[in-house]
């Protein structure tokens, strides 16, 4: 770890009752990642040399999701075990870092607030390298009044000396009438911070270690750095209307993102793109409705029309994605032309130049080059050779209640309509099948499969069964 890296504490111990959920708060999404996630990035993206998130509520649960998002142990953990304010979490931080000298600076950030950029983290750091205090923070003004704290100051003066911040609970009517609020981020020599922190006492409405008391220790000092941020940055989420609120704005910045890097898409404002989502090619292109979820990545030159949603896809240059289909964990190749009305479930994949058509199901199945499964067909535990043709109504007949099993189509085999693969089966290199076949045994090569029942014509039998027909309806009618 470098010399200068700040120290990071992300507190995230809350329980969020107003989200009204059984998931801890900080492990609500937007676009596609947990809010902690946000928060840990942007950190990891300024330059911290160590991030530490402190837990409380469900911490376990917390903890894992951390694990499975940047590796074990790369989020060290401090624990909360009750709520008493932030200053209090901050404090139960502190033994973890008690090997790093006191002009470390270290950043304490809200895991709750997705929004905030690296580039702002690194202000903050820069802020407090600069201040004779020893103290930073951001400041904000809401668009509309909120429960924040207030930034008092000298005189009552823009410009003047930062004395302290009055929380909301404990504001008289003018305190709260200041425009200028806290927004809840702070970067604070490690000396300071240990001093400091030690001097809180929980006189206030809440009867709570606030945090933002640092501030009133550090106008001794010459007085805090506030640093004025745009709302939109540094809002947290309290409930589902405010984390909406936030998806709109990471979606919107995810986009404008790809497009400036030369992806066209038709309705920007209904293209859903997740945040870990990408690489995007040059030229990609997306019509209205498309959703690409996890990590799915699409290559130069492909399209994704009206209503795909993709999870976790790789789509390769020059592919075609048509309305309405859905695919997840797959990879689909070069130049493939995929639906409409296609579901490629996980394991699928399709390779240069194969086609799936209009209602066709694949799950665990590779179709190799230029292969083809144009109408109506289940392919699961699938493997189709190169040039296969996959005829309408065409299942492969996978499982038999207890255990799944493999079907082998051979390249350039001609599987006719109405055809069930029974599996495990092989149907070999250039076999045909003719259509309605149940095949249960291997096809070897070249061959033709059939099992029709003979077909018998019945001459007339139509006409007399309607003129019997007929007579039993005016029998029935006299009576």
């Amino acid at each position: 770890m470098s010399a200068s890296a700040p120290l990071v504490f992300v507190m995230a111990a809350g329980m969020g009752t107003r989200m009204k959920s059984d998931v801890p708060k900080v492990l609500h999404r937007v676009a596609g990642r947990p809010l902690i996630h946000w928060v840990v990035t942007a950190a990891r993206a300024a330059g911290a040399g160590r991030v530490i998130a402190i837990l409380g509520h469900k911490a376990t649960t917390v903890q894992a999701a951390l694990d499975a998002s940047f590796g074990p142990a790369a989020v060290e953990i401090a624990l909360q075990p009750e709520q008493r304010g932030t200053g209090h979490a901050v404090q139960c931080a502190l033994p973890q870092v008690a090997a790093e000298p006191d002009e470390r600076i270290c950043v304490i950030l809200s895991g709750d607030a997705p929004l905030l950029a690296s580039e702002r983290i690194a202000e903050l750091v820069a802020a407090c390298e600069a201040s004779p205090a020893g103290l930073a923070l951001l400041s904000t003004r809401p668009p509309h009044a909120m429960p924040y704290g207030r930034l008092v100051r000298e005189d009552g003066r823009p410009d003047g000396k930062l004395l302290r911040i009055v929380e909301h609970a404990d504001a008289s009517e003018d305190q709260r009438r200041i425009a200028d609020t806290n927004a809840g981020f702070y970067a604070v020599r490690l000396g300071h911070l240990r001093r400091d922190l030690g001097k809180l006492t929980a006189d206030n409405a809440k009867a709570e270690l606030y945090l933002t008391d640092l501030v009133a220790h550090a106008a001794a000092r010459g007085g805090a750095t506030a640093i004025d941020t745009p709302f939109s940055e540094v809002a947290g989420i309290n409930d589902r209307v405010d984390l909406a609120a936030s998806e709109v704005v990471a979606r919107r910045r995810i986009n404008e993102a790809w497009m400036r890097a030369g992806v066209t898409m038709v309705d920007p404002a209904t293209v859903y793109i997740d945040a870990d989502a990408g690489p995007l090619g040059r030229d990609v292109w997306l019509a209205a409705n498309v959703t690409l979820r996890g990590k799915t990545s699409v290559g130069d030159g492909a399209r994704i029309d009206t209503g795909a949603v993709l999870s976790d896809v790789q789509i390769a240059d020059h592919a075609y994605i048509k309305p309405y289909s859905v695919l997840s964990d797959s990879a689909i190749g070069p130049r493939a032309e995929i639906g409409p009305f296609t579901h490629c479930r996980p394991g699928s994949r399709i390779d240069e130049d194969a086609k799936l058509g209009n209602f066709v199901e694949t799950k665990k199945a590779h179709l190799m080059a230029g292969a083809k499964a144009n109408h109506l067909a289940y392919l699961g535990d699938a493997s189709v050779g190169a040039k296969a043709n996959i005829g309408a109504g065409t299942i492969t007949c996978n499982y038999d209640g207890v255990g799944k099993y493999q079907t082998t189509i051979e390249a350039g085999a001609f599987i006719g309509s109405d055809t069930q693969l029974v599996a495990p089966v092989t149907v070999g290199r250039d076999a045909y099948v003719g259509s309605g076949t149940t095949v249960t045994r291997d096809v070897p090569r070249g061959a033709l499969a059939l099992t029709r029942v003979k077909q018998v014509n019945v001459e007339g039998w139509a006409d007399r069964f309607r003129e019997a027909q007929s007579k039993r309806k005016k029998s029935g009618d006299e009576h």
